[in-house]
């Protein structure tokens, strides 16, 4: 640190010396500073407030003369004398200012453990939802705002949409109100506007999707599934990966993106398992194939097209994405309407009509347990939820007309090594 008179002639002659930051302090005005970095000198002043000691840079050398710092740390010098701290003045002001923009960036930035599906989800709805206040400064969206968008979401959109909108707003106001602080650790958000909707109850009844393929329409549903998969087969352009992926689901009960995801490295055709590592709740999932998805895994590895992922698709990721125009050519073949959901749903329907523990049912659909003390203390074997996947698949098959058990190898015998295909 040294100390001289800054004048231009002195800023001019100074250089980087090529190591670290050079700070000069001026000989008449104490407090008032140049630092020299590689390719920047620029004003700062240095003064202690409330026993801190506080350093703000002024500005750059070039656009502001030596005489106009000079004045500027004069009243700034000033200011801290009084008290006042300009550097937490400056933080305050910018979180003032914050845009919802911003604020959403910022929030992905935080939230790195979310999925691509799910920062997806949020952009739509950010974009579509709230296109007009992306530049708007969060604190400047009110409660009144929010129930009139969310009203007007409802008509235009539906009840359904009009309220992820918003849980997702919430989130990020959530997010906004701990990260954008004043100088006492203080919200500068004093309150989530999201909050209008639950204090006047102003949230849209909407009913869970309660949608299944019923047991009158399941013997349809297959054939539809067959039709396609001798078609696919036929035509030699396309694979049969489609009927497969829905049969597969509809057999284990996997969320869409579970089943998609499924990797041949996580692919044990000798042992009869395969394992879902990307789960919803987070926790891996380990099952025991039933005779029939052993035989759609065991086609589908002779036929792959990935060495990847089990049903590959011309999807960025590599899989499978939802594949709406063979789906529709299924409903109008079949007359049966579903969703990929309806598939879990209808897996779980069965399941639940059968004697199957309430523990195991859980364990099979990968739902978290909760609050449930005794849940805690049961270990689920692998081989003991192979019975109750078994029941199921018998069930779905016998209920669509169709008798239990494999097309290619039966469950009971060992499969060679060449049948396995060597993966484990």
């Amino acid at each position: 640190m040294s100390k001289v008179k800054i004048t231009k002639k002195f800023i001019d002659s100074v250089s980087f010396d090529g190591r670290k930051p050079s700070l000069f302090w001026d000989t008449e005005l104490q407090g008032f500073g140049l630092r020299v970095t590689e390719g920047a000198k620029a004003y700062i002043v240095q003064k202690r407030v409330e026993g801190k000691p506080i350093r703000v840079t002024i500005g750059r050398h070039g656009p502001l003369t030596p005489d106009q710092a000079r004045k500027k740390a004069q009243e700034l010098l000033g200011s801290m004398t009084m008290g006042r701290n300009p550097v937490n003045e400056r933080r305050q002001a910018r979180a003032k200012s914050v845009t919802l923009a911003q604020a959403f960036e910022s929030f992905l930035e935080a939230r790195k453990a979310l999925k691509p599906r799910t920062v997806a989800d949020y952009r739509y709805h950010m974009k579509h939802s709230f296109a007009d206040w992306q530049g708007r400064p969060i604190r400047q969206i009110t409660k009144d705002m929010v129930a009139r968008r969310h009203k007007d979401l409802g008509v235009e959109r539906g009840a359904a949409q009009a309220n992820l909108s918003f849980r997702y707003l919430r989130s990020i106001f959530n997010f906004a109100m701990g990260k954008y602080e004043d100088a006492q650790g203080r919200s500068m958000i004093s309150e989530n506007p999201v909050r209008r909707l639950s204090q006047t109850r102003a949230w849209f009844s909407v009913e869970r999707r309660r949608t299944y393929i019923k047991d009158s329409d399941l013997g349809a549903f297959l054939d539809a599934l067959d039709a396609l998969r001798s078609e696919l087969e036929a035509s030699k352009k396309t694979t049969d990966v489609v009927p497969d992926y829905l049969e597969f689901i509809l057999l284990t009960g996997l969320r869409r993106n579970e089943a998609a995801r499924v990797k041949w490295e996580d692919v044990d055709l000798e042992a009869k398992t395969f394992t879902i590592t990307d789960t919803k709740n987070k926790q891996p999932l380990t099952l025991p194939m039933s005779d029939k998805v052993f035989d759609i895994l065991s086609r589908r590895h002779e036929a792959r097209e990935s060495e990847e992922y089990v049903f590959a698709g011309e999807g960025e990721g590599g899989y499978i994405v939802e594949p709406k125009r063979q789906m529709k050519k299924i409903i109008e073949s079949s007359g049966v309407k579903f969703t990929i959901h309806d598939l879990r749903r209808t897996f779980a329907t069965v399941a639940e009509s059968l004697d199957i523990s309430g523990y195991a049912l859980k364990r099979l659909l990968n739902h978290k347990q909760a609050g449930d003390v005794t849940a805690g203390y049961i270990v689920h074997d692998v081989e003991r939820l192979r019975a109750p996947m078994q029941a199921i698949t018998d069930a779905i098959l016998t209920r669509a007309g169709r008798k239990g058990g494999a097309d290619v190898i039966p469950i009971n015998r060992k499969v060679t090594g060449k049948e396995a295909g060597g993966i484990s």
